[in-house]
């Protein structure tokens, strides 16, 4: 898939750009700066030169930006890229972007100086129109676009003089398990040098984390074979760290160590690997809110015996470095054959030979001597019989089968290669997919592997999905040899096979395939579904297959717990999220999303295919996937509407945690069951919310802190001040509303606006309303609360949850959560308000002040008596026993503050709090005043 997004823009002046030549600045310093490589600058600065005057003819990319987050094998992944034109007229930027063809593209924005604009996910019409196939035409042959599972994405744009333009792609895949490993792959091609490159890849696995590893970069030529030689160690710069569950994956190389890499800013591929902890079971089964999937990928079990038969094509095609390759490779794999194992090998161009006539024979050594002289001999000639050869293949396979007593637990399967397309015999695909399903009639799987530019990848794909085979293809410059060994490796070690999962009827519905006739060592099989008795505590699971021993039943039950450990927010360090981004329903439309597209795919009748393409249609709307049936259409913001920009889905609930705080990825679209944002919100009880109510969290104590603040409507309260250190600075504006009937308060206040400032390392502010967010870093930026999204600069990030929350990292170091109380038909006492929570301070500094901050680095000690008596500090498993006291006292930087016991309702209401409450306005609590914490406006820092 080649998409291509065309804007042109008008010249506009713009002020406050970046400088013309900051790129060759920062070159110049990272290469002075590295010692290592001064005495080779002399060498280097003509071709530095040559290069700074190739920039001067396109924008040059100022940041590239990978964040992905991987949630029980599901990946989200966003990047982000930014263009500067420094030049005196209007310049092309492509955006150019390869990802892998398996994944689905969830959104894109483009940002070009004050403009914005958003993808949005729209039906594709039977008909295209002509200017449709211009945009989104597919390509005329299968590699234009494509290389080896890769597809690339293009947007190009027209950035004025001065100027700069933002690109934010997103995209979400399941991760596939090949060869015992999960395999993440980051196309790192920015086609030029990148002052700021960074990849940050988050891995959360329930089951345990086995054998991460990140091998060196991959170019191109390496693709496919899943393991690379001399897979050694890790590119420069990165870093890597994992707990049990949890890892954090960095690639953040300078300047000067992307020179040592490639020049032209081609790097190549940037992957991951791993595995997690298994036994033989039912597999790990996860439910949440609804939706389950389940893993199966049994380990330690004696392979199956294999009937197999090799499908070669030896058409004059195949002349040179293609046939020699595939010899290599079938020399190798010949070696791996078991003494169990019975095979033979066809050889096809116009003509037909077979190496054993009418039978399989056994694995000996004399066999593979005489196979291996077969193939060797084997000379290109001719046309391409691909009819033929099938039909030859099926029909010793079946003759072997009915003939001979073999092993009833034995698999048997075709591997058939191919470079190019029928040309001699039956030369129409429909027929000879036909041809080929008759023949098999469901007895054995067919596995097919293209090589080249011209071979017909559809008839491959459909050929294999037909007859539960996979297909692979491979470009003639590759490594052909180890790309053949990697796919069979991947088949060639048969575990169980007739395998079916079975859940109660009665209990789930709309489940993906549940049978599968092999299981091989390596891989995984993956069921999702959706719960019908959401009410029940157990679902109950039977997974029964065939061993080369044995016949296999297991059973089991499995709780279903809304706080199991599927939901993430009791993960350490995983506090936060969006209540909505439930990463098990988004496996499971993906799921079902591709198999629709397959049973289109291997249909012969229209209304079913027709019917089948709705039913994708329909599910890649509701989950905002780009398919084969939906098309992105690129959309301005007008004047009064704020674009769901950079849109994300975090792994935790509703913000950003302050273990690990990079653990996100991009945002669900909407439709996903927003009423729950609220419910999952978990952060720091450190906050001010309501009416306002204050809780302040002393951890090593083990006990909070609560009081109220009566002030008046209008009264701006500063809440965190620390402008002079960290920079930051929080102000609240209250807001009043009439008190309820029977209360004993003349009026309630709110907060109705939250001011963030920021001056380091560069100024910065946001105005946050329970409708909008404000943002403003030298560029304004109104967004709308009720689209989720994420804007990102280089120090401060806004997340914002619709209807939910917002949430502020700055620096990523302090974090910020301001939950959006928002009320559809609000009583006379109600006003839609804000909540305040810190999620992290770590990055304030221990002079913070302000109504929360002047607590963030400072202890309570509690008392055990009342005031004026003899008093003694309390251990902290004294505390259950002060609660019956209706008096106790704090003592507060020498302060003696009485206080009493209380229980306070925080996250709206989902969660309580044991506090000891100080009252009169936190008198004696809180340094000073009340009227000591007022600003004189929004944006007061106090200086």
């Amino acid at each position: 898939m080649i998409l291509w997004l065309c804007l042109c823009w008008g010249f506009s002046p713009s002020a406050g750009q970046p400088d013309s030549e900051l790129m060759a600045r920062y070159l110049e310093e990272q290469l002075l700066a590295d010692y290592s490589i001064v005495e080779q600058v002399a060498r280097r600065v003509p071709r530095q030169a040559k290069f700074l005057q190739r920039l001067e003819t396109r924008p040059r990319m100022s940041e590239f930006h990978v964040r992905s987050t991987i949630i029980s094998r599901y990946a989200f992944t966003t990047v982000s890229c930014t263009m500067v034109n420094s030049g005196s007229e209007a310049r092309e930027a492509v955006f150019e972007m390869q990802i892998p063809a398996a994944a689905f593209i969830s959104n894109f924005t483009m940002s070009i100086g004050n403009k914005t604009y958003y993808g949005e996910v729209t039906g594709k019409e039977k008909k295209n129109s002509t200017d449709d196939k211009e945009r989104h035409k597919k390509p005329p042959s299968p590699t234009e676009g494509r290389e080896n599972g890769y597809e690339t994405f293009k947007a190009s744009v027209f950035i004025p003089r001065k100027m700069q333009a933002r690109f934010a792609l997103h995209y979400e895949e399941l991760l596939q398990r090949r060869l015992g490993k999960y395999e993440y792959t980051v196309s790192i091609r920015p086609q030029q040098l990148v002052g700021r490159l960074r990849v940050e890849v988050n891995i959360l696995e329930n089951s345990g984390i086995v054998s991460l590893e990140v091998p060196p970069l991959r170019n191109s030529k390496q693709r496919g074979n899943g393991k690379a030689e001399g897979d050694v160690s890790p590119p420069p710069s990165t870093v890597i760290g994992h707990t049990k569950t949890l890892a954090k994956v960095t690639f953040n190389p300078s300047v000067v160590e992307q020179t040592r890499i490639a020049r032209n800013g081609i790097l190549g591929d940037f992957i991951i690997r791993y595995d997690v902890s298994r036994e033989l079971s039912v597999g790990d089964v996860q439910i949440l809110n609804g939706y389950f999937v389940h893993y199966f990928a049994p380990t330690d079990l004696p392979p199956l015996p294999k009937n197999v038969v090799f499908v070669l094509d030896s058409s004059a095609s195949m002349v040179g470095t293609k046939l020699k390759q595939t010899k290599e490779a079938l020399f190798t794999i010949l070696q791996d054959l078991r003494p169990e194992d019975h095979f033979n090998i066809i050889g096809f161009s116009n003509r037909i030979k077979v190496w054993q006539q009418d039978r399989l024979v056994p694995v000996t050594p004399n066999n593979i001597r005489d196979a291996k002289k077969y193939i060797h001999n084997m000379s290109p000639t001719g046309g391409t019989n691909i009819n033929g050869a099938l039909q030859t293949g099926a029909k010793l396979l079946n003759d072997y089968i009915a003939q001979n007593d073999i092993d009833a637990r034995s698999v048997s399967l075709i591997i058939f290669l191919t470079d190019g397309r029928p040309t001699v015999g039956e030369t129409q695909s429909s027929k000879i997919l036909s041809n080929t399903k008759d023949a098999i009639r469901d007895k054995f799987c067919l596995f097919t592997i293209g090589i080249g530019n011209d071979v017909d990848h559809k008839l491959l794909e459909r050929m294999a999905l037909e007859n539960c085979g996979m297909t692979r293809l491979f470009q003639e410059d590759e490594d052909a040899a180890s790309h053949l060994k990697g796919f069979y490796d991947e088949i060639g070690t048969p575990l169980l096979s007739d395998i079916r999962v079975d859940y109660p009827e009665d209990d789930v519905e709309q489940v993906t395939q549940n049978f599968f006739p092999n299981y091989f060592n390596g891989s995984e099989i993956i069921i999702a579904g959706k719960l019908i008795n959401r009410t029940s505590d157990k679902l109950h699971v039977e997974v029964t297959a065939s061993n080369s021993k044995k016949y296999i039943l297991l059973k089991t039950d499995v709780a279903i717990d809304l706080l199991s450990r599927n939901d993430i927010r009791g993960v350490p360090g995983l506090e936060d999220g969006k209540g909505d981004n439930n990463y098990i329903e988004r496996a499971w439309s993906y799921l079902t999303i591709k198999e629709l597209l397959n049973s289109r795919l291997k249909s012969d009748d229209i209304e079913e295919k027709d019917k089948l393409m709705e039913k994708a249609k329909s599910m890649a709307l509701a989950y905002n996937f780009v398919t084969p049936f939906t098309v992105l259409k690129m959309k301005e913001a007008g004047l009064h509407s704020e674009p769901p920009q950079e849109e994300f889905i975090s792994p935790s609930t509703d913000g950003i945690g302050e273990k690990v705080q990079s653990l996100q990825g991009h945002k669900a679209p909407p439709g996903i069951r927003r009423g729950q944002e609220k419910q999952r919100i978990k952060i720091s009880k450190t906050s001010v919310d309501g009416d306002p109510h204050f809780v302040i969290d002393f951890p090593s104590s083990k006990f909070s802190v609560c009081f109220n603040i009566d002030g008046e409507p209008g009264d701006i309260l500063r809440l965190v001040s620390d402008h002079k250190e960290s920079g930051v600075t929080v102000n609240g504006q209250l807001i009043g509303a009439p008190a309820p009937p029977n209360g004993h308060k003349k009026h309630r206040t709110y907060f109705s606006t939250i001011t963030i400032l920021s001056n380091k390392p560069e100024r910065s502010y946001l105005e946050i309303t329970p409708k909008r967010v404000i943002l403003d870093d030298g560029e304004r930026l109104v967004l709308s609360c009720g689209r989720s999204a994420v804007v990102r600069s280089r120090s401060l990030e806004v997340s914002i949850s619709a209807y939910s929350n917002i949430t502020v990292t700055i620096r990523d170091s302090i974090s910020f959560v301001i939950l959006i109380h928002h009320y559809k038909k609000p009583a006379p006492h109600q006003r839609n308000h804000l909540g305040f929570y810190i999620s992290n301070s770590k990055g304030l500094s221990s002079v913070s002040h302000g109504l929360l901050g002047q607590f963030l680095n400072h202890e309570v000690k509690l008392l055990q008596e009342s005031l004026n008596t003899s008093r003694q500090e309390v251990g902290q498993n004294q505390t259950e026993v002060l609660k019956a006291n209706p008096t106790n006292t704090l003592k507060v930087k020498g302060r003696l503050v009485p206080v009493v016991w209380k229980q306070r309702r925080i996250y709206n209401g989902q969660q309580e709090v044991d506090c000891w409450f100080a009252k009169n306005n936190a008198d004696k609590l809180i340094d000073g005043s009340y009227k000591d914490y007022l600003a004189s406006h929004p944006f007061d820092t106090g200086t």
